[in-house]
């Protein structure tokens, strides 16, 4: 079956089922967990690395959380790769990629930002028992992940829950190609707008034109809903979107596509 699939998109799965598999067995073993490695946290977070932008979209958090993207990517890459080409395709993937990247850590700042500013009004005096000052960079500096995911910090840290929430935004990583299969899902929405979609719990198609916004609406109400993503990152969802929406809208634009 993998092999009627066009070369990006039959190579994207295998790669992103590959690492998963690695993955499992990595961690089986107790050699490293590869989503501390590749995963992309907070870039601010002390467990930032300059890769984990292009890395992230080829880790997953789970069976299910794979088998979904792949599915996905199975059914709609496919059309939208004969469509745009290859070397197009590849682009619309990673921009969408990137774009989830984005999207999801400008969420997170507004996040983010006033735990820090909380922080600096929290009295630790009677936990530590002598006078200290404690700010986000020194909370920073106290959860740097080794290759397993654990990270040592001063006990006091789990007992403030303005900073149990600031430690659980610099160690929990963003993961999945999810926004890369976003951008894809607008490109075939928008390239194929009047494709009918049968899916399992509606007993007749939906154009694609309908479908497929009404998706990305559901994502901006969830997000909107929940800034945190407890454990969808639907901002995420929405960057890959936006991004691939605007990339696919600017070749057709510039005569690129048809």
């Amino acid at each position: 079956m993998l092999k009627n699939l066009p070369i990006a998109t039959r190579t994207l799965i295998i790669v992103n089922v590959g690492i998963f598999i690695l993955t499992m067995l990595l961690s089986s073993m107790e050699v490293v967990e590869l989503d501390v490695i590749f995963g992309s946290y907070y870039p601010e977070s002390i467990n930032f690395q300059f890769w984990q932008p292009f890395t992230h979209m080829f880790i997953h958090a789970g069976i299910g959380h794979l088998l979904f993207n792949m599915l996905a990517l199975f059914i709609f890459g496919s059309t939208v790769e004969y469509h745009l080409g290859t070397k197009r395709f590849l682009i619309l993937y990673f921009v969408a990629g990137m774009g989830s990247f984005i999207l999801f850590n400008a969420q997170s700042y507004f996040t983010i930002e006033p735990l820090k500013n909380a922080i600096e009004y929290v009295d630790i005096r009677s936990i530590v028992g002598f006078n200290a000052q404690l700010t986000p960079e020194i909370i920073n500096e106290n959860i740097q992940l080794d290759h397993f995911g654990r990270a040592t910090v001063p006990s006091f840290f789990n007992t403030v829950p303005e900073i149990i929430a600031l430690v659980q935004a610099y160690i929990t990583p963003m993961m999945g190609a999810s926004g890369a299969i976003y951008g894809v899902l607008v490109a075939f929405g928008f390239l194929f707008p009047n494709t009918g979609l049968s899916l399992v719990f509606i007993p007749y198609p939906i154009k694609a034109k309908y479908f497929i916004p009404g998706l990305i609406g559901l994502e901006i109400i969830l997000g909107l809903m929940n800034l945190s993503w407890n454990p969808v990152a639907h901002f995420a969802h929405i960057g890959g979107a936006v991004a691939g929406f605007a990339l696919v809208y600017y070749w057709k634009k510039r005569g690129v596509i048809y």
